[in-house]
């Protein structure tokens, strides 16, 4: 039996291996975000803070029990992208070195946890799509957290090492956002991916081309990989990865016939079948995707504003619900 098969997707701090571990956030839908840790002697480096503060200590103290030496003093922090859930609790990881690639670091500035704090008052007086992002985000607590942006970014590759453990910062974006980050440890055969993966869960497609990230998936499947650890979701092998890149090139697929066709977005989002992803969480994202893929497709940056998204994803979040 795999290591797989027997590792339950329960919150918290798992083994991985030879210094390797995974936070987990189950059930893996908005906000829930995974994060990784690597240690090797006293040294180590995390891969992602969480969405709040209190999630990220929480994260933290699991560490420092786990590994009391090298989680006490995490000496290099990166973050895979620039959605708070993956970076909002960098503040509480002092004195690290924190990397990204530079198109992240630029879209740190503006993805603020204050936006978050103006989105959840102005909730009540918004209606149903208020209370759809009530459902999204209302579980984290956005107030009081102050940016900490990365120290040092890269371009394209990365190497770090830690202790003798070699790390390997791989940029594959611009793909689920601008700058996305993958973060290889060859000799443990472990890669952590931040959300270029959702593992059970529908990728949600802010930035694409669809391309580049089915490229990455592509890439990760010529690594030498047994563990593979998504941005949300239980950890995977390289079937997780396979699953994501076939999704991603069916969407693709499905929305050009719909655009072509001349659908409108929502019209095209909601005449994609879904039946072989029905067990997959927040299928409301598909109208994201199509939005995303349209604006490729027409060559013009014709992306829906996000509030306009997020419209369209209430709409068809609460038909779902009612039928």
């Amino acid at each position: 039996m795999s290591k797989l098969a027997i590792r339950p997707y329960t919150r918290g701090l798992h083994d991985l291996g030879d210094g390797l571990y995974a936070w987990l956030q189950p059930d893996g839908g908005w906000g829930w975000s995974n994060a990784g840790l690597i240690v090797d002697g006293e040294e180590s480096l995390l891969v992602d803070t969480l969405f709040d503060l209190r999630l990220t200590a929480d994260m933290l103290t699991a560490m420092k029990g786990a590994e009391p030496l090298a989680a006490s003093n995490i000496g290099t922090l990166v973050n895979t992208h620039a959605n708070g859930d993956h970076c909002n609790g960098n503040e509480l990881v002092s004195g690290a070195e924190i990397i990204s690639s530079e198109i992240t670091a630029e879209e740190m500035r503006n993805e603020t946890p204050q936006l978050m704090v103006e989105y959840l008052k102005a909730a009540p007086d918004l209606g149903e799509m208020g209370e759809y992002f009530v459902h999204c985000f209302g579980d984290f607590e956005f107030e009081g957290i102050t940016q900490c942006y990365p120290t040092t970014t890269y371009q394209h590759a990365l190497q770090r090492k830690v202790g003798d453990k070699a790390v390997e910062l791989i940029e594959v974006g611009p793909a689920h956002t601008g700058g996305d980050t993958l973060v290889y440890v060859e000799q443990d055969k472990t890669v952590f991916t931040g959300d270029i993966l959702f593992i059970e869960g529908h990728p949600l497609m802010w930035n694409g081309p669809v391309g580049n990230w089915i490229a990455a998936c592509n890439r990760m499947l010529a690594m030498d990989l047994e563990t593979v650890v998504p941005g949300h979701g239980p950890v995977t092998d390289k079937k997780g990865v396979t699953a994501v890149r076939d999704y991603l090139q069916y969407i693709s697929d499905e929305a050009r016939k719909r655009f072509d066709a001349g659908l409108d977005l929502y019209d095209a989002a909601m005449d994609i079948s879904l039946t072989d992803y029905s067990s997959w969480g927040d299928a409301e994202r598909i109208v994201a995707n199509v939005s995303s893929l349209y604006s490729e497709f027409s060559g013009v940056n014709s992306r829906a504003e996000i509030a306009d998204i997020f419209a369209l994803m209430t709409r068809i979040y609460n038909d779902k619900r009612r039928n």
